[in-house]
């Protein structure tokens, strides 16, 4: 069969199309960790979809291919932060860390990256406006959480004669919160002793 210059010519067009400007896992991971250094360093507000481009090393035309808004950008860092939380736990809950510390662990690894911890603080404050782009997310995030505490071994799943679980969990999420705010505003402050004993308490002489 005979092939013309012009199929030649679309063939080696489509090929190209095919590379560089392919939607492919990888570039779209690189995207979304550029993303997430901007947002950490910037602030969501002040952070740049150009900015982003040049941190993953792609032009500003090539991220819109792959993400149209910085919404749908933040959305995606959002996740893969959830993701990597998530990962970060079942590593300390599986492992022989005491039950109280599971939460202090995990805290002592967030306060590590204030300037990290400062941005997802001022979106998840930011999110609470129902009309954020993250609002939902962080919705779901927390019930996931709620969720998550009442399944595992972090003495939250059980009533008990003063609080129910459900209220448990609302009194280890406060402390968390506060926890992160305290740490910011006084990093010289130890406070993580606090959650474990906020722990100890919910769950005393090793019940749960």
């Amino acid at each position: 069969m005979t092939t013309t210059a012009g199929q030649e010519t679309g063939k080696k067009a489509g090929t190209r199309r095919r590379g560089p400007y392919a939607t492919t896992p990888a570039r779209r991971a690189e995207i979304v960790r550029a993303a997430s250094a901007s947002f950490a360093e910037h602030g969501y507000e002040r952070a740049s979809l150009r900015d982003i481009a040049a941190r993953a090393n792609v032009t500003h035309a090539a991220l819109l291919r792959h993400f149209a808004t910085k919404d749908e950008l933040l959305l995606a860092a959002l996740a893969q932060r959830d993701a990597d939380d998530s990962e970060l736990a079942r590593r300390i809950i599986e492992s022989k860390v005491p039950r109280e510390q599971v939460l202090s662990t995990i805290l002592r690894d967030e306060f590590a990256h204030p300037d990290q911890q400062r941005n997802w603080l001022a979106i998840t404050i930011a999110a609470t406006n129902p009309s954020h782009p993250a609002h939902d997310f962080f919705i779901e995030r927390r019930e996931k959480m709620r969720d998550h505490f009442t399944s595992t071994r972090l003495a939250t799943s059980q009533d008990s004669g003063e609080l129910s679980a459900d209220d448990k969990v609302t009194m280890v999420m406060a402390m968390m919160d506060g926890l992160r705010i305290q740490s910011l505003l006084d990093p010289g402050r130890k406070t993580l002793h606090l959650m474990e004993t906020l722990m100890k308490f919910l769950a005393p002489d090793g019940d749960g």
